[in-house]
């Protein structure tokens, strides 16, 4: 079975998804991979839209981040509210997060459905940590010509 075929596997159970979005939510690596190995996709998502890299964001878990991202998730999945994980890692403060969605092309001007951009969620939540760090990694995508999805 080549690859292709095993990323068109059967559709997950909500019981498999639940399981990855919550390894991911509680910072279990282990678990992303088995699951992930076990044929589930990393894009997977629950009856709300949210999937691992949601979950991982919104709780700072880096390294978790960083695995979905290098296994290519769709890193500007939308949730029901649409939310991104670049909102939901700045409505929580999480800067070391918040630079790398960016970096990995996060797009910083998409509104959820309150009308809000990423940014708009830190300033409403007075993260202006999390501002100064969307602002850096902004530039710095802007400055390595690295494109911006």
């Amino acid at each position: 079975m080549g690859a292709a075929e095993q990323t068109s596997s059967i559709e997950p159970t909500p019981e498999e998804v639940e399981a990855l979005l919550e390894a991911a939510r509680y910072d279990d690596i282990d678990d992303v991979i088995s699951l992930a190995s076990a044929g589930i996709s990393l894009d997977s998502k629950d009856s709300e839209g949210r999937t691992a890299l949601h979950m991982a964001a919104a709780n700072g878990h880096l390294a978790i981040v960083e695995y979905l991202i290098s296994s290519g998730v769709t890193v500007n999945a939308s949730n029901l509210e649409k939310n991104t994980p670049l909102h939901w890692a700045c409505l929580n403060g999480h800067v070391e997060v918040v630079k790398k969605l960016i970096l990995a092309g996060a797009n910083v001007s998409i509104l959820n459905s309150h009308e809000r951009t990423p940014m708009d969620e830190a300033v409403n939540r007075g993260k202006m940590d999390v501002i100064d760090a969307i602002n850096t990694a902004v530039a710095q995508v802007e400055l390595t010509g690295v494109s911006v999805s």
